[in-house]
């Protein structure tokens, strides 16, 4: 799955091009560590402004939801849609047909279980540029309030073969597009089977991976520091095998 990511000094490619708003780069701080469960507002390029980045809530609310408290529930259990199912989960069937967007990230975080035990790894692209993960996005209205919130959604798929290695339980990973396909994932128009078509792991030749301190899971500590991100190695684990 993914639930932690890093949206800190986003390195764009040259060819690359998005409008960027004159306050991302004074709120473009502290994005060390965005652990989704905190439902934090993350950059992101969505279908409906395809050039721009925008923030959304971390954690989908269907249009359809009633009232706050559903919708605080709901987003709990929608920071992820599996990309074999988004078609048919009522969460997400709408949103995968016209509302998909994908979010830029300098990497994200996975743990890998060895003899009882968890290792947290911070992996990141072979160029130190950013993944794009394919997602999707809600406009959701609070009846009581007005209030127009738009939430996302990242979506995952089966693991690659180093993916495999590192998050060996559930063997997931997010869904990582190359720029060509991410314009085609915001575009109007798309097809059930032209949308699943983009919906492939990402080679493992491109993704860099090394592991990380346990700061990133303290309970006590801000994990929300660019030390986060630095290698710890670990005598007891197994190299990863390329």
């Amino acid at each position: 799955m993914c639930y932690h990511v890093n949206q800190f000094s986003l390195d764009f490619d040259e060819d690359f091009k998005v409008i960027v708003p004159e306050h991302f780069v004074k709120e473009d701080t502290d994005r060390y560590h965005l652990n989704g469960f905190a439902h934090p507002k993350l950059w992101v390029i969505a279908s409906d402004k395809p050039g721009e980045l925008q923030q959304m809530e971390w954690g989908l609310v269907p249009f359809w939801v009633k009232n706050a408290e559903q919708a605080t529930d709901i987003a709990n259990k929608t920071l992820n849609a599996k990309s074999e199912t988004v078609f048919e989960l009522p969460s997400f069937r709408a949103a995968i047909k016209q509302r998909r967007c994908f979010i830029p990230v300098t990497g994200f975080y996975e743990w890998r279980h060895f003899k009882s035990k968890t290792f947290p790894y911070f992996i990141y692209s072979e160029n130190n540029k950013v993944y794009l993960l394919a997602g999707l996005w809600e406009e959701w209205t609070d009846k009581e309030t007005g209030e127009i919130r738009k939430t996302c959604s990242i979506i995952t798929s089966a693991a690659n073969g180093l993916m495999e290695q590192i998050h060996n339980t559930k063997k997931r990973m997010p869904l990582i597009l190359d720029a060509k396909n991410a314009r085609i994932w915001v575009s109007s128009g798309l097809e059930k089977e032209e949308i699943e078509s983009l919906m492939k792991p990402i080679e493992a030749s491109k993704m860099k991976a090394h592991t990380i301190s346990r700061l990133v899971t303290s309970r006590t500590e801000n994990s929300n520091v660019k030390e986060v991100v630095e290698q710890m190695r670990y005598e007891e684990l197994p190299e990863l095998v390329s």
